[in-house]
Parts: C-alpha cells; structure tokens; sequence
C-alpha cells in the first residue's frame, strides 16, 4: 500500500482551503490511497479525495476496518507504528543499518516496488497527475474511473462478452 498527493484548486471557502493545505507539497492537495495485490496483479482498494493534510497513517486507520484483521499489508516508513503492516527498518537516532538491515530493507522494497508501479499507471492519465481543475465533488469518480482503467490495462478487470443487439445485415 502506499499513498500519494495530488494538487488541486485553491479553495475559496477559508475553511476548506485550511482542511486541503498539504505543508508538505505547499499547495492545497487531495491525498489517494492505494492498496494492490502482491506483484502488482490487480488494485485491492482505492481511498481517494481525502485532504492532503491526512497522514498515510491516519488514512489507512479510517478506512482499514474494511479489511480482515488477521490481513497483513507492506508500507512505506510513513505507516511506522501499525501493527498489521509491515515496514522497513528505520534507522535510530545518531546510528547507521547495519549491512544485514541494509539486505533486509533492500529485498523489503523489490517485494512492495509495484505498488509504486501502479500509482505511476494511474499517473499516465494526466488528470491524475496534473493539478485537478475540475469539480472537485468528481474527483473520487474520475480517480476510480482511472483505477477501472488500469485494471482493465493489466488484465485484472475482465468485462464479459455482450451480445450485440445490433442487426448485422
């Protein structure tokens, strides 16, 4: 799983321009949340249109109850804390990894690598990537529509064959 901001207009209500001011990227953001299947095969769960003020952490708390909880994830170090996810080893204060921690942190990201690869996918869609400039109430419609379409892409979302009802003369 991992979680990533996309700009968005300036709000004009004062009270909702303070809710999407992200500190981190200066700018008013929507944060997405998006969980896959291992090796990238298909997305699990799309949390999108959240204020970009939300931590990863924070994020994945207020919708985790949708999962089992004997379910295991992978996280970056901004899920440090969770008990069902597992994260790379961080280092302590005024210490280095050791080369075991180092090898172990290594293999830890080729195995969560793809779920980078996945945001990257729905990214190509420039209205993902871009700063959003359309009505806000559809950003969470048009960033699933994006996600149906990257399944879709990968081979995940198989839509049946429909006969057509059209006369063929």
């Amino acid at each position: 799983m991992d979680s990533y901001e996309q700009v968005r207009e300036r709000p004009g209500d004062n009270e909702e321009q303070e809710k999407y001011y992200s500190g981190k990227r200066s700018n008013h953001t929507f944060k997405n949340q998006i969980i896959i299947l291992p090796e990238g095969k298909d997305i699990v769960d799309v949390v999108a249109g959240e204020p970009g003020t939300k931590s990863d952490i924070t994020l994945f708390r207020e919708y985790g109850n949708k999962f089992d909880p004997k379910q295991r994830f992978k996280g970056d170090k901004a899920y440090i804390g969770e008990d069902v996810i597992t994260t790379p080893i961080k280092k302590s204060k005024n210490q280095k990894l050791i080369p075991e921690q180092k090898a172990a942190n290594k293999a830890f990201s080729a195995k969560r690598i793809f779920v980078e690869h996945r945001i990257r996918a729905v990214k190509i869609f420039r209205v993902a990537q871009e700063r959003f400039r359309l009505n806000p109430q559809k950003y969470q419609l048009v960033i699933l529509t994006i996600c149906g379409l990257v399944r879709f892409r990968i081979g995940a979302l198989i839509l049946p064959a429909q006969i057509s009802a059209i006369p063929t003369n």
